[in-house]
């Protein structure tokens, strides 16, 4: 590992750089926020195709925006991408349903 302050290399279990003395800041592992690429991925092939897509891309957005430290942005992504998620899923139930509906009424 590397010191934040000076750029120096140090020992992972440091307390301190043995080179300029600062104390080595520890960063809280980020939130686990849900990326729902598996659900979009099952919209997307069974579905609604088109916004299915819409759902894996913001999902797919999550994880990087989460490595970056952008919380907030990845928080986001995550809603977006359920929210894509969910009209999908219910566009292509409804579509299915009125599909099956005149398939046997006819």
């Amino acid at each position: 590992m590397y010191c934040t302050a000076c750029g120096s290399q140090r020992a992972d279990n440091a307390t301190v750089c043995p080179q300029c003395g600062q104390r080595i800041r520890r960063f809280a592992a980020p939130p686990p926020i849900p990326n729902y690429l598996i659900p979009s991925v099952l919209v997307t092939l069974c579905c609604c195709t088109p916004l299915g897509i819409v759902a894996l891309v913001y999902g797919s957005q999550v994880n990087s925006k989460l490595l970056a430290g952008d919380i907030a942005g990845a928080q986001a992504s995550s809603k977006n991408a359920r929210t894509w998620m969910l009209i999908g899923l219910v566009i292509g139930i409804l579509a299915g349903g009125g599909y099956g509906i005149a398939l046997f009424t006819s």
